[in-house]
């Protein structure tokens, strides 16, 4: 008897052991939380003297907090293209505005443009979205047609439309407004609970706090920053209801999670803050593009501490990639081509890892190019597109002047002659190699 006894424990052990090995070798998993249209300065984290965010505070305190981060665009189409394929946004066919506005009706994000969630399938892992589409209305052009499996969306902005969708169905017309950070948190929430087993890609890109700006009933009044700081609030407490998920399902160790917003602040949201920086959404100044970024790997990424390097959006596919084991060499067929680098050595505060992005190009929402940035130079080839009068071109050094209002290029002609042939580089490479946006008839 305590032959089998003693047998039993050793073949418990033995299980117990190789479980925790499979545990300890399991690909991490993915959430990446999204805001529409917060500011560099909407949160305390970063400045806002009223608006309080203590969850993203913690978060921060827990990770990396960027602060030379820059979304994929200045406006939601473009950043969301950029973001989900690594590509800037001009490699896939777009040229200006957003699905709903400037853009033609039926365009969208190309069905053949290889996304992250579709290269996370690919390698295993479970995808879901929930929130915010904005790359697409048509059947094809869905979320569930570019590797997501569960779905829950709106496909345009929360001012464009009032239908809430589940892949091709809708299913509430018209959706409450106030109760969609909510509504999407509850949905992430039920996914991660029921793929705690199984590694997953969670893309949740909140429609908070893009206008109309309404607040959660249980939020109405609570900030001190009237109703934009009470929605503000309430999306800060929902993903802290979403990293307990994490949490309680013993997860939180073995998922990367990353906090970003997808352009710069509403003009016409006036509290919304870019402080210290110049423009807002739409335009290519820092205040347009340059964006709150948080990432949070424990054990991998050094807790509490800052980062000035260079990074954008479409660094985070090939980043997280990495991170998770998966070569994109065996995906990516180079459609498109991506534009994006590994950043993952600069996230791990390696200082022996060179830092790899050097130069980045800026789009303006309905205009295309209009600048770039190489190191702390950035460059406007034509002076009106950083609001100065006058003709020739406008040079700010970042480093000295955020607010971009110190032009120096009478000063350094010659790094002005070498950003703008570096940009004309990149555009005609970018012109050579691109591919048409989806469209239906």
């Amino acid at each position: 008897m305590k032959t089998h006894k003693a047998l039993a424990y050793f073949l418990l052990l033995q299980l117990h052991g190789s479980l925790l090995a499979e545990q300890k070798e399991r690909s991490p998993n993915i959430v990446i939380l999204m805001a529409d249209d917060l500011g560099y300065n909407d949160l305390s984290a970063y400045g806002h003297p009223k608006i309080k965010t203590p969850v993203l505070d913690q978060l921060a305190r827990e990770g990396v907090k960027l602060t030379s981060f820059y979304a994929g665009a200045t406006v939601c189409t473009p950043s969301r293209m950029a973001l989900l394929t690594g590509a800037y946004p001009a490699r896939l066919g777009w040229s200006k505005g957003v699905i709903g506005h400037i853009m033609k009706k039926g365009q969208g994000l190309s069905p053949d443009a290889l996304t992250m969630p579709e290269i996370f399938k690919a390698a295993g892992y479970r995808t879901a979205m929930f929130g915010k589409w904005h790359l697409g209305d048509e059947p094809p052009l869905r979320p569930h047609q570019q590797g997501f499996e569960t779905t829950f969306y709106l496909n345009k902005s929360n001012n464009q439309t009032k239908e809430l969708w589940r892949d091709d169905e809708v299913i509430e017309n018209p959706f409450t407004n106030r109760l969609l950070s909510e509504r999407f948190t509850n949905e992430a929430i039920k996914f991660i609970e029921s793929n705690r087993d199984h590694p997953f890609f969670l893309y949740l890109p909140h429609t908070a706090p893009h206008f109309p700006l309404e607040a959660h009933p249980d939020w109405k009044g609570k900030s001190k920053f009237g109703v934009f700081g009470d929605v503000v609030e309430e999306l800060d407490h929902r993903i802290g209801q979403l990293l307990n998920a994490l949490k309680n399902a013993e997860l939180e160790k073995n998922t990367i999670v990353v906090f970003l917003s997808d352009n710069g602040p509403e003009p016409l949201t006036r509290v919304s803050r870019a402080d210290p920086f110049r423009g807002k959404k739409w335009s290519a100044l820092e205040g347009g593009t340059r964006v709150p970024c948080i990432i949070r790997h424990p054990g991998l990424i050094p807790p509490d501490w800052e980062s000035a390097a260079l990074i954008s959006a479409i660094d985070l596919l090939p980043s997280l990639a990495h991170a998770c084991g998966i070569d994109l060499q065996q995906h990516s067929q180079g459609n498109p081509i991506i534009d994006g680098l590994n950043v993952w050595p600069t996230l791990q505060d390696d200082k022996e890892a060179p830092h790899p992005r050097q130069d980045l190009l800026y789009w303006h929402g309905a205009d295309g190019f209009q600048a770039i940035r190489k190191g702390s130079w950035k460059l406007f080839p034509n002076r009106r597109h950083a609001g100065l009068k006058g003709s020739g071109p406008a040079l700010f050094n970042l480093e000295k002047d955020l607010q971009e209002k110190l032009d120096v290029s009478m000063e350094h002609p010659v790094k002005v002659a070498a950003l703008k042939k570096l940009a004309e580089l990149r555009l005609s490479e970018i012109e050579k190699n691109k591919i048409a946006l989806g469209e239906t008839k």
